[in-house]
């Protein structure tokens, strides 16, 4: 069997932008993969262009060899243009031989250890209503983990949509999730995520504001590119961290999980290099004693993907669901005719082979792509700050 096509569709699902990838062989067998890097979608696109004389001819069950190939073949190694495209060939492949091989993916990985998925809600909010309506709905409907998404512009009453004030935001996000903490009581799971916008001494306030035990963790309330920094607000702070989802390889993880840095490892599929990296994250991750969280926005071929991985990795926690009514709509069935189903808070694992995702690829075809590119955040200074 030979790789004879690689095709990247670049589609606007709901208001966001996603580049799904199909590897078509010479048996009529293919495979559908995804990238992660949202918003530059044809960065992605161009990379893959890249690599597409590479591959056509290739043994498309040498997944490993492929990896290793693409990532190595090149002077400038790795970088978030080039992992995105290597996460969503690598993940066609393993749909592809599991379709092969009649297998699930997770037999291509060492077999499955839990028979289901459990998942946390994203939680995106622009009130106090907002935020307790959501919640309390998500709890009712078996919800036992929340992860209030980004606080939002809308929270501080702004007219203008883009502009965002760190101190504002915490002194409200702190009353608003103490509320929900009473509200919800202590057998719920309740994290947030910043989203890189703050800093360290602003992230100590926000936590100092609540008292101790409102929050189980924190998510990425700085960026990432200086593991330093978290180290010294690790100092500071006694809520969990979690990390991850920017990361584009082993190698960037890696201090934060040889130094304990992060609590739980926020990977993302699509971005880190696809299922033969992260498996290899995951084992790092283990040898830690640090759970996965894996990020997934992405739709349904990122939401599959993990869901292997984590039936494969003993060391996991909860899996991000964003289509639950209280965040964002990713999994159109018009794009994605077969895909996971949610069971309740979870998703089962199933024994279809392969990913188990099937793409509507004549309606794929007749979709416009337009690019879709993030807010620009400003303070009231003018100066941006990010998103």
């Amino acid at each position: 069997m030979k790789i004879t096509n690689i095709i990247p569709y670049p589609i606007n699902v709901g208001s966001g932008s996603q580049l799904i990838v199909k590897i078509e062989t010479d048996s009529g067998l293919y495979g559908w993969g995804a990238s992660g890097l949202s918003g530059r979608e044809l960065a992605v696109v161009g990379a893959i262009e890249h690599y597409k004389p590479l591959l056509i001819g290739k043994n498309p069950m040498q997944i490993g060899a492929i990896w290793q190939d693409l990532y190595r073949g090149q002077y400038f190694e790795g970088g978030r243009v080039l992992t995105a495209a290597i996460s969503a060939i690598d993940i066609a492949l393993y749909d592809l031989k599991g379709k092969a091989l009649d297998v699930p993916v997770y037999e291509l990985l060492g077999g499955k250890q839990r028979d289901f998925v459990p998942c946390f809600a994203s939680v995106r909010f622009s009130s106090l209503d907002e935020l307790m309506e959501h919640s309390k709905k998500m709890v009712k409907n078996g919800w036992d983990m929340l992860r209030l998404a980004p606080a939002e512009f809308e929270t501080l009453g702004n007219t203008n949509p883009y502009k965002f004030e760190p101190r504002e935001s915490i002194a409200i996000i702190a009353d608003w999730v103490t509320a929900l903490r009473k509200e919800v009581g202590t057998k719920i799971t309740i994290g947030i995520d910043y989203h890189t916008r703050l800093t360290i001494p602003e992230t100590y306030s926000f936590i100092k504001r609540m008292p101790e035990g409102t929050l189980d963790f924190i998510e990425e309330p700085i960026r990432d590119e200086n593991p330093g920094a978290y180290k010294e607000l690790r100092k500071l702070i006694n809520v969990p961290f979690a990390i991850g989802e920017e990361f584009s390889s082993k190698w960037q993880f890696l201090p934060f999980l040889e130094e304990n840095i992060t609590q739980y490892a926020r990977i993302d599929v699509c971005n880190v290099g696809g299922i033969t990296e992260a498996m290899k994250v995951a084992s790092l991750a283990e040898s830690h004693y640090i759970d996965l969280m894996p990020h997934n926005p992405l739709g349904p071929i990122c939401t599959a993907a993990t869901i292997h991985l984590a039936a494969a990795c003993p060391n996991f926690s909860w899996l991000e669901e964003v289509n639950t009514g209280a965040h964002v709509t990713t999994n159109d069935p018009k794009f994605y005719p077969k895909q996971p189903k949610l069971d309740g808070p979870r998703y089962p694992v199933s024994d279809i082979p392969g990913l188990g995702v099937e793409v509507d690829e004549e309606f794929v075809r007749q979709q416009e792509f337009k690019q879709v590119e993030i807010p620009r955040l400003r303070r009231n200074d003018g100066s941006f700050t990010n998103w």
